[in-house]
């Protein structure tokens, strides 16, 4: 029997109208999506907690739509599909997979057309909004448990989700469905005490350049003046870095600060590796190296490794519990 599905509409360009394109108010945007749902499916249009534009989000953002699900599953649904706006698009399915592990269905589309015309009156000519859509539902029901996104025809592991294109169909890259991936296997339950903690959460990302070593250190110096608690370092190639006395003694500095240093790197696909001899300093400066598939994965699983601990000591001692 096919089970019932959550369609949980959290706005985006697929929900946009007008001329320039602004959202559709959800009660009015809802009936109209209603329209072009497959009959042969049991579906519950529902709004998201938080509407907004998807590069206005925020972790309490995502952790709302998190407990709102979690909500949903004590009322025996088990199968979710999320309309999302695509800029940030690969973090709401990162954090959607590191917090539901394996405890649901559920797959994350969204659109780079909107669905409905200037006048929001009908479906649009030309909208690669239906195609994700109905992709995304037929996923739901034909996948394992998990986190999926769902866009242009191609189904990836939420984890591994990269936006590779602004404007073109095919935007997104990252692992297939079919490629076997560890999982996280228990989901974290959300609390109202995560919703207010998430909003402190401070999370830095610097993006190595190539300059003297005297420039890089200056500006490490400056972010060590008010630093934040995740400080992501994105290295070169497989993550390596050039350092020097100085800069191992600020990294030390920083952790003592509290702030936790995560080094991964900047080329898109493939893992860090420190078999160089120029890596030899990690351990010495204090620094994780990343062991996340994308640099979305590395955002949630520092915002999880945030709300389930009360340090960054905690963070470092336990920051391989889970992949």
């Amino acid at each position: 029997m096919m089970k019932k599905i959550a369609l949980i509409y959290m706005g985006g360009t697929f929900g946009c109208v007008g001329e320039p394109l602004s959202p559709m108010p959800a009660t009015e945007f809802l009936p109209q999506l209603e329209k072009v749902l497959p009959l042969d499916l049991a579906i519950e249009c529902m709004v998201a907690p938080v509407i907004k534009d998807s590069s206005a989000c925020t972790p309490a953002d995502w952790l709302q739509l998190v407990q709102f699900i979690q909500q949903l599953q004590l009322q025996q649904f088990q199968h979710f599909v999320i309309i999302h706006g695509t800029d940030t698009l690969s973090y709401a399915s990162a954090i959607l997979s590191r917090f539901l592990g394996q405890s649901a269905h559920v797959v994350l589309t969204g659109s780079q057309y909107p669905l409905l015309n200037v006048e929001g009156s009908d479906t649009r000519e030309f909208t690669d909004a239906i195609d994700n859509l109905n992709f995304a539902l037929h996923a739901v029901h034909t996948q394992p448990v998990g986190v999926y996104l769902a866009f242009h025809q191609q189904l990836l592991h939420g984890r591994s989700v990269l936006k590779q294109h602004t404007t073109e169909l095919d935007a997104f890259a990252g692992l297939n469905s079919q490629h076997e991936l560890p999982q996280p296997s228990s989901a974290y339950l959300v609390k109202a005490e995560d919703l207010i903690k998430a909003d402190q959460f401070n999370c830095l990302n610097l993006m190595m350049q190539p300059i003297a070593l005297d420039q890089q250190l200056l500006n490490l110096q400056t972010i060590a003046q008010h630093p934040p608690q995740f400080l992501i370092l994105q290295g070169f190639g497989t993550g390596n870095l050039a350092v020097n006395a100085a800069c191992i003694a600020l990294f030390q500095q920083l952790r003592q600060q509290g702030c936790m240093v995560l080094l991964t790197t900047q080329v898109s696909f493939g893992k860090t590796d420190q078999r160089y001899a120029i890596s030899s300093w990690i351990q010495e400066a204090g620094v994780m190296v990343s062991d996340c598939i994308s640099h979305a994965d590395l955002y949630a699983k520092a915002l999880l490794m945030y709300l389930k601990h009360d340090s960054i000591d905690q963070c470092f001692s336990h920051w391989h519990d889970s992949v």
